[in-house]
């Protein structure tokens, strides 16, 4: 179940990426402007490179490699001694997941325009969590019964 749960995060962790994070607008009459992960980065790309690099770290690489070489250990085509950095990539993975809620936070604290939270930012952080249990749960499986 581990295995599939896993294996379900490769499909969900892209679906999540190009769904909406959330709607914002400058005035309240007008149409909100969706914004994902995907176009999040592009315009971050435009305005500022160096976070353009992190954030796609955070928010594609750290999420999707831990998620690929976790289901390696699972299938026993790496070594469980790889985990403790996984671990590490998942922490790494919701750190971007603050920094969205932060954005939030501020954005509506300015009170300017309007910012409405989509149903895509539910989706990608329960990727996240999803993918931080499944691996907390693939650890305490592969310790022997004496350790436990």
């Amino acid at each position: 179940m581990l295995r599939a749960a896993n294996l379900s995060l490769l499909v969900l962790f892209p679906v999540s990426w190009f769904a909406p994070l959330l709607r914002a607008g400058l005035l309240p009459f007008f149409d909100l402007d969706e914004i994902s992960v995907v176009t999040g980065l592009q315009a971050l790309w435009e305005k500022d490179v160096a976070l353009a690099l992190l954030v796609t770290f955070l928010a594609i690489f750290a999420p999707y490699l831990k998620t690929i070489g976790l289901a390696l250990v699972q299938f026993r085509l790496a070594s469980p001694r790889l985990l403790p950095a996984l671990h590490l990539l998942g922490r790494l993975a919701m750190a971007d997941v603050f920094l969205i809620a932060l954005y939030i936070v501020i954005a509506k604290g300015v009170g300017v325009g309007r910012l409405e939270t989509a149903w895509g930012l539910y989706l990608f952080t329960a990727c996240i969590l999803a993918s931080l249990a499944i691996s907390h749960r693939t650890e305490r499986a592969r310790r022997p019964t004496s350790a436990r």
